[in-house]
C-alpha cells in the first residue's frame, strides 16, 4: 500500500555514498533539481547532480509551479465541460499524486504510523522506517484524501478557474514552507533522506519563502479575499508550530516523512480556509 521511491531519491543516496553536493547551482540545474526530488515528471538526460538541498530550495517555488500545473490545468478543461466538481477534484488529485510519486501521501502515511504506534522514541522511528503501513498509516492515507477532495471539489464548484489557481499556490507554499521542520528540528536518526540532506540553513529557507509566500497572498487575495487569506495564514501558522512541538516531544528530531507529511498538512489547512467563507 505504499508508493514506489521516485527517482529523484538517487541524489540523496549519491550523498549518502559521500559525493560531496554541489557548493553552486545554476538557477536552471536548482529547477531541475527541485522537479527531480519532487516529482517524476521527465527531465531530459542530463546527470543527477548530488542533492544540495539549501540550494535547490531557492528556486523551488518554480520546481513546483511545473509540477503542479499539470494537475490545475485538468481542473479548468473538466470544469469548462461542466463536470461535477468532486470527480474533478478527484481525478486533479490522482493526477498530482502519479506526478509527484504520492510522496507527500506516503510520508503522513509513515509518520502516522511511526508518531502514534510505537511507544518510544526507537520503535517510533523503526516503525516510520517500515514501507508497510498499519492502522493509522491506512487512515493517514485516506483521511487527507478525503479532505483534500471535499475541499478542493467545493472550490470547483464555486469557479473552477479560482479553484485551480489557489490549489497550486497552496501546494507551492506548502511544499515550501514544510522544510521549516529541518530549520528547527536535528534530524532523528543518522540515516535516511533527512539526514543526508543536513540541516537546512535559516537564510536558504528564507530565500525560497518569500516568493512563494508572496505569489501565494497575491493569488488568495486576488480570488478569496483577505479574511480567507488571513485564515489560510493562521491556520498555517498554527499547524507548524503544532507540528514541531509534537516532533520535538515524540521524536526529539525530525524524519523526511515527517517534512512530507507538514506539506500535506498545510496544502489541506490552506484549502479548508479557502471554504470556510
Amino acid at each position: 500500500m505504499t508508493s514506489v521511491p521516485p527517482p529523484s531519491v538517487s541524489p540523496i543516496n549519491d550523498n549518502e555514498a559521500g559525493a560531496p553536493p554541489p557548493e553552486k547551482l545554476s538557477p536552471v540545474d536548482a529547477i531541475i533539481m527541485g522537479v527531480r526530488f519532487y516529482s517524476r515528471l521527465p527531465t531530459g538526460d542530463s546527470p543527477h547532480l548530488p542533492l544540495n538541498f539549501g540550494k535547490m530550495i531557492h528556486f523551488l517555488p518554480v520546481a513546483s509551479l511545473l509540477i503542479g500545473v499539470f494537475p490545475a490545468l485538468t481542473i479548468l478543461l473538466l470544469g469548462a465541460f461542466g463536470v461535477q466538481s468532486l470527480f474533478v477534484a478527484t481525478v486533479a488529485i490522482a493526477m498530482s499524486a502519479v506526478i509527484t510519486g504520492a510522496m507527500a501521501e506516503d510520508a503522513f502515511g509513515d509518520a502516522m504510523d511511526g508518531l502514534f504506534g510505537g511507544h518510544d522514541v526507537a520503535r517510533r522511528l523503526e516503525i516510520m522506517k517500515d514501507s508497510r503501513h498499519g492502522t493509522y498509516g491506512v487512515l493517514g492515507l485516506i483521511a487527507p484524501f478525503m479532505l483534500r477532495v471535499i475541499t478542493l471539489g467545493t472550490l470547483i464548484a464555486l469557479s473552477p478557474v479560482a479553484a485551480s489557481i489557489l490549489w497550486l499556490v497552496s501546494a507551492l507554499l506548502a511544499r515550501q514552507a514544510a522544510p521549516i521542520v529541518a530549520v528547527m528540528l536535528p534530524p532523528a536518526r543518522s540515516d535516511g533522506a533527512s539526514a543526508g540532506a543536513g540541516i537546512l540553513a535559516q537564510k536558504d529557507f528564507a530565500i525560497g519563502l518569500v516568493p512563494a509566500l508572496a505569489l501565494f497572498c497575491f493569488m488568495a487575495l486576488l480570488f478569496a479575499g483577505p479574511i480567507a487569506l488571513f485564515l489560510a495564514l493562521i491556520f498555517g501558522v498554527g499547524l507548524c508550530f503544532f507540528w514541531l512541538k509534537l516532533l520535538t516531544r515524540l521524536l526529539g528530531g525530525q524524519t523526511g516523512d515527517t517534512i512530507g507529511a507538514l506539506q500535506l498538512v498545510l496544502e489541506i489547512a490552506a484549502l479548508s480556509a479557502f471554504i470556510l467563507l
